[in-house]
C-alpha cells in the first residue's frame, strides 16, 4: 500500500485555523439549516434538479457554487489522478455543499454525485458573497463551514496532486511551499517507495524529470513551475485584459490583502497579484506573537489565509502566481504588463511587493537554494532538519521567530551574529524565549567565510575566524539566512515613479517621504509597506498603510471623476 505522507505544512494550517480540533467540530463544518433560513436564502439562487447518477459538480472542474439541499442525498468523493476513489461523506436534505474555494468561482477539489433524486438551491459565486455580506449570522456561519472544509480537505490531502521525488529536492521543497501557502491540499509519495518507483517506471520519468507531479485529472508534470503546477490545477484565473479596475494592487502581503480587503468592501473593483503566495515575508513567519488581538500569537501563514478569503468574501480578484513585468504609466489608464503574457489594467496601481530576501556575499551561494540553504523557516523546512544540527545567520525579529520555531524540530541551533547580542535588533519577548531554549547556541561577531559541499548538498558551514573553543566549522547540511531584504521595485523601471539610492518607493508631495500621502512621483500610483521608503517593518503597520492607502484612492478617483464629467460637459 502506498504510505501517503502527509506535510506537516499541511497540519501546520490545521493547528492555526480559526476553529481547529476539527474533530469536534463537525456541527459547525456540516451545519443543518432550518426551512426559515433555507427561504431566506432562495433570493440568492435558483433551484435546479438533478437525477441519480449525477454530478452536481466535479474534481478539476470550475464549481458552479453552493447548493443548499432541499432534498435527496449527495455523495462527496475524491478522485485522484491515479483513479483511486476516495469517500469524504454523504449529505443530504437542509445541507449545503461547497467549500472556500466557491467565493471566487475556483475549480472543485472533490466530486459530488446525486445518489438520489435531487432538488438544490444553486447559489452561483458572486451572490454567494452578497450572501454573506448581507446575512451577517447566517453569513458566519457558512462562512466558518466554508473554512473549516478547505482545512480538513488540506488534513486529508484529498483533491490535490500527488507529488513524486526526494524529500529533500529542491524543487520538491519548493512545491511543497507553495502548495502549503496558497492552502491547496496535497500529498507526497517518496520516490524510494516501491509504489513510487512504480509509477516513475510507468511514466518513463528520468532522474531530470523528477519531482514527478499527477494532477487530479491524471495529467503529469515533469519538474514543474508553480506557475505550470498551478495551471494544471485551475488555481490561476482567467484575465480579462479588456477589464478596467479601480485598484491593482501588486503584493499579497499583510499591506497588499488590506488595501484589497478595505477597498472591495468600500465598493472598488479590484484585483491582488503575487508572484508566489499570500502573506509575502510575513507569511512565512511560524508565529506572529506581538500583532494586536492575538494573545497568544498566530503564524503568518495563519494572518495570511484569514485575510486571503476576506478580501475574496468582499469581491476581490486574487491572481496568483502571477508575476508582474513592468508598469506602464505613460498609459490611461495604467497598464500592469505580466510575464506570462497579457496585461491588466487600472485606474489606481498599489505598489505592495514588499522586499526579496538578501542573499550575503557568499561565494557559490546559488548552488545550495534548496540543497541545504533557505530563507524561511515553514513546517517543510521544519521537517527536513528534524533532529539535525543547524546554523542559521540573523538577529531580527525574523530571525527569532525562525530560530524558536526551528529549536521544536533541530538537535542544535546555532545562531551567527555579527553583534554582540540581539538587544538593538529584536524584540524583548525572542531575547528572552530564545535565552531559555536549551538547543540553540548564539555565537556573537561571527560570521560565514564559506560553505562545503558533498554529493547531496550543503555538508558544511565554515567561519571567518574561529569561535572562543576553537571552533571554525559546523557539520550541517542546513543553513538558514535572515540577513535583511531588498526592495521589490526592479519592474517599475519603466514607469519612472521616484526611488530613493537603496531602490525603496519614495512618497509624498515632490518626492519627499511622508507617512501621511502614500502617493508616489507619478499621478495614481501609490506605494505602502515595505516597498515604500521610510516604512516601519511591522505587520501592523503594513496593514494600517493599506487602510489609509484606500482613503486617498477614493479622493483620487473623485478628482479623476469630476475632471472627467467637466471635459464631457465642455
Amino acid at each position: 500500500m502506498v504510505e501517503i505522507q502527509e506535510a506537516e505544512a499541511q497540519q501546520a494550517v490545521v493547528a492555526d485555523a480559526p476553529f481547529s480540533s476539527l474533530a469536534t467540530r463537525e456541527h459547525q463544518m456540516f451545519p443543518l439549516l432550518t426551512w426559515e433560513e433555507i427561504n431566506r436564502l432562495r433570493k440568492f439562487g435558483e433551484v435546479q434538479h438533478w437525477e441519480p447518477g449525477e454530478l452536481l459538480f466535479e474534481t478539476g472542474h470550475i464549481g458552479p457554487g453552493m447548493f443548499v439541499l432541499l432534498g435527496g442525498r449527495v455523495k462527496i468523493f475524491q478522485r485522484d489522478g491515479l483513479g483511486r476513489e476516495r469517500l469524504i461523506s454523504e449529505r443530504g436534505e437542509r445541507q449545503f455543499l461547497a467549500e472556500v474555494g466557491q467565493l471566487s468561482g475556483r475549480v472543485c477539489l472533490v466530486s459530488g454525485v446525486a445518489l438520489e433524486p435531487v432538488d438544490a438551491l444553486l447559489i452561483p459565486p458572486v451572490r454567494l458573497r452578497a450572501l454573506i455580506v448581507a446575512e451577517a449570522e447566517l453569513g458566519e456561519r457558512i462562512m466558518r463551514a466554508l473554512i473549516l472544509r478547505r482545512v480538513s480537505l488540506i488534513e486529508k490531502g484529498a483533491g490535490g496532486p500527488i507529488l513524486i521525488g526526494k524529500s529533500n529536492d529542491a524543487r520538491l521543497v519548493s512545491l511543497q511551499g507553495f502548495l502549503s501557502r496558497n492552502g491547496h491540499p496535497h500529498s507526497v509519495i517518496d520516490e524510494r517507495d516501491a509504489d513510487a518507483l512504480s509509477l516513475i517506471e510507468q511514466f518513463g520519468a528520468q532522474p531530470e524529470d523528477l519531482p514527478l507531479v499527477i494532477c487530479p485529472d491524471g495529467s503529469v508534470l515533469r519538474h514543474p513551475s508553480d506557475p505550470h503546477l498551478a495551471t494544471c490545477l485551475g488555481m490561476l484565473p482567467e484575465l480579462d485584459a479588456s477589464l478596467i479596475y479601480d485598484v491593482a494592487i501588486v503584493g499579497a502581503g499583510p499591506a497588499g490583502l488590506a488595501t484589497a480587503v478595505y477597498a472591495a468592501s468600500e465598493g472598488l473593483s479590484v484585483i491582488v497579484l503575487d508572484s508566489r503566495a499570500p502573506g509575502g515575508q510575513a507569511g512565512a513567519s511560524s508565529r506572529i506573537e506581538n500583532y494586536l488581538g492575538f494573545p497568544t500569537g498566530i503564524s503568518g501563514q495563519a494572518l495570511a489565509g484569514r485575510a486571503f478569503v476576506q478580501a475574496q468574501k468582499f469581491g476581490a480578484h486574487v491572481a496568483i502566481p502571477v508575476r508582474v513585468k513592468a508598469l506602464h504609466c505613460e498609459e490611461s489608464p495604467h497598464r500592469l504588463e505580466l510575464k506570462c503574457g497579457g496585461s491588466v489594467k487600472a485606474r489606481s496601481i498599489v505598489i505592495a511587493s514588499g522586499a526579496v530576501y538578501r542573499r550575503p556575499a557568499i561565494e557559490g551561494l546559488e548552488r545550495f537554494d534548496g540543497r541545504g540553504v533557505y530563507y524561511w523557516a515553514s513546517p517543510v523546512e521544519g521537517k527536513l532538519c528534524k533532529r539535525e544540527e543547524i546554523v542559521l545567520v540573523g538577529g531580527g525579529n525574523s530571525a527569532g521567530q525562525a530560530i524558536v520555531y526551528l529549536a521544536t524540530h533541530a538537535a542544535k541551533v546555532h545562531v551567527l551574529i555579527r553583534r554582540s547580542g540581539f538587544e538593538a535588533t529584536m524584540s524583548r519577548y525572542l531575547i528572552d524565549r530564545i535565552r531559555s531554549l536549551p538547543n540553540v547556541f548564539v555565537h556573537p561577531h561571527s560570521e560565514i567565510d564559506r560553505l562545503e559541499a558533498d554529493d547531496s548538498g550543503l555538508s558544511a558551514v565554515v567561519l571567518k575566524r574561529a569561535l572562543p573553543d576553537g571552533t571554525d566549522r559546523f557539520a550541517s547540511r542546513h543553513l538558514f539566512l535572515f540577513t535583511g531584504a531588498d526592495p521589490n521595485t526592479d519592474w517599475l523601471q519603466t514607469c519612472g515613479v521616484q526611488l530613493d539610492a537603496k531602490g525603496f518607493v519614495l512618497t509624498g508631495s515632490k518626492g519627499m517621504n511622508s507617512t501621511c500621502d502614500l502617493g508616489t512621483s507619478v499621478d495614481g500610483v501609490f506605494a505602502i509597506g515595505d516597498a515604500r521608503a521610510g516604512s516601519t517593518k511591522r505587520v501592523a503597520a503594513a496593514v494600517g498603510e493599506g487602510a489609509a492607502v484606500v482613503s486617498q484612492i477614493h479622493q483620487m478617483l473623485a478628482v479623476t471623476e469630476g475632471e472627467e464629467a467637466v471635459a464631457l460637459g465642455a
